[in-house]
């Protein structure tokens, strides 16, 4: 057997994992931006300034933030469910150092601080957490794409050949989810009025790199033979083309439906795909081919898998949608967002209600064909996580009290209440020590450049399975390499931000 299709037996007929460990493999990235986040007051408590060496802000940001997960999917997933008790047990230490280091005068009874955290006011005009989802839903894409080839990577967090759960299987999902949270609908200002297709216009426009993306893999995979898992979008197709065809048509369909409705043509889009799915052929078809013997003959019998799914992942988007909006809501205190919060537990807690209905009475979860079951189950996780970073950055705004004039970047900056006689003013007076400090964090690095860190995680994953043999790498290789390739893609963005570059075209 070639390498080719050694690669590609290693990929395929898999079937996931359950729901619980991946919601426990999730709650990683927030730990990690937690520790990295007390770490940081603990330094300005002990030295009375904010870690300013751009160098060794990388380091600690690479180590903290990137590190923890390259380990967690290799080495240490056999004990997952260990990892996240004992970081979390790291974090209570380093919180409890900084509760009892505190300078004397600043030193107020916890009850206190309780009250005086309950009446924090929190710039409205940035919601951290919005940022670092998107970042670490590309960070944990990039980590998987190329530790997926080596033999370290749990078989059942790659994708599943057709029904199951994989980690991978997730992050697609995300990827849909993350670009529609702060899609141009979203972002525009109710009180602002365009002609109803303008961002549909715009939208046209704003695809071609990913156009450009998507032929430039599909030439460069077929001229090299590079091992592709044909039924994971089909022959031609790739997610660059998903990409493209899911945010057109969700445009198209927002320039049409009011766009806080969303989530009823979300609803109806993954309910109708369902009903058809398990009333006619068509679920045959995507999983067996016109034939019924796997022929990819025809552009549609080479490309169903991509072309049908566009229904689930536009469904996806719509929701995305409707969760960004709710999200973009002004809400300026920690009060607000702990309800924000509450009120997302309950709609996660409904969702995965609906997902035992559907997986018991319609269809198992599915990416292949991106089912009602996968649409659901993406929202719902995705939902999950974000809850964990706003939770996170609730948790160091909680520490930054403690230690008066500390910072930590890419976290709410906390602002003047809101006075009735300048309301205005006060509500856009954020202390910006934050605002600097994100010149070097990894996170405000990668947000900038978010395509390209992409594509150059695809670029460097060819790369290193042109060149080594993925299969049969050894364990400290494998480490060797992913944090080398982890790396060089941080240090390039973090170049780039430092010269304050974003490379977007369009």
């Amino acid at each position: 057997m070639s390498q080719k299709h050694l690669k590609e037996a290693f990929i395929s007929n898999l079937n996931g994992t359950s729901l619980l460990e991946i919601s426990v493999g999730l709650s990683l990235a927030p730990l990690c931006l937690l520790c990295r986040g007390l770490l940081l007051i603990l330094y300005y408590l002990h030295y009375g300034k904010p870690l300013s060496s751009r160098k060794y802000s990388l380091l600690l940001d690479f180590l903290v933030l990137v590190s923890p997960l390259l380990f967690s999917c290799t080495l240490l997933s056999p004990v997952i469910f260990f990892v996240p008790p004992i970081i979390a047990a790291f974090c209570a230490g380093i919180f409890s150092k900084i509760y009892s280091q505190r300078k004397q005068e600043t030193r107020v009874p916890f009850r206190q601080i309780v009250k005086d955290f309950q009446k924090t006011y929190l710039d409205p005009e940035y919601i951290p957490a919005i940022t670092v989802f998107r970042v670490y839903v590309n960070v944990l894409t990039s980590i998987s794409i190329l530790a997926v080839d080596f033999p370290q990577y749990p078989r059942r967090y790659a994708k599943a050949e057709t029904y199951g759960t994989g980690v991978m299987d997730l992050g697609v999902g995300a990827f849909i989810f993350a670009n529609a949270v702060v899609c141009p609908e979203v972002r525009q200002k109710s009180y602002v009025t365009q002609p109803k297709f303008s961002n549909l216009a715009r939208q046209f426009f704003s695809v071609w790199p990913l156009i450009v993306l998507g032929i430039g893999r599909l030439l460069s995979v077929k001229s090299i033979e590079y091992h592709e898992h044909t039924s994971e979008y089909g022959v031609h197709w790739n997610f660059f083309f998903t990409l493209v065809f899911v945010r057109l048509a969700a445009s198209l369909l927002l320039a049409i439906f009011p766009k806080n409705k969303s989530w009823i043509v979300a609803i109806n889009l993954a309910v109708l795909y369902q009903l058809i799915l398990n009333t006619t052929s068509l679920k045959t078809f995507i999983l067996h081919g016109s034939d019924g013997r796997d022929t990819r003959v025809g552009v549609l019998n080479a490309n169903r898998e991509g072309l049908l799914s566009l229904f689930g992942y536009l469904a996806i988007y719509m929701a995305s949608v409707q969760v960004g909006l709710w999200l973009l809501k002004c809400r300026n205190s920690v009060k607000g967002w702990t309800e924000a919060v509450c009120f997302l537990l309950l709609t996660v807690l409904v969702l995965f209600v609906f997902l035992r209905v559907s997986q018991a009475y319609a269809d198992p979860v599915s990416r292949r064909m991106a089912n009602l079951s996968y649409c659901i189950w993406v929202v719902a996780h995705c939902l999950t996580f974000f809850i964990c970073f706003v939770v996170t950055d609730l948790t160091l705004v909680f520490t930054k009290l403690l230690v008066r004039g500390s910072s930590v970047p890419c976290c709410w900056n906390v602002v003047k209440p809101p006075n009735a006689s300048k309301k205005h003013e006060t509500e856009a007076m954020p202390m910006r020590r934050e605002g600097k400090l994100s010149h070097i964090c990894l996170i405000s690095a990668i947000n900038k450049n978010q395509l390209l860190f992409f594509l150059l995680a695809n670029v460097m994953t060819g790369i290193v399975n042109i060149l080594i043999d993925t299969i049969h790498s050894k364990t400290a290789f494998t480490l060797c390499i992913l944090h080398l390739y982890m790396f060089f893609n941080c240090l390039i963005m973090h170049i780039l931000h430092a010269k304050n570059i974003v490379l977007k075209f369009w």
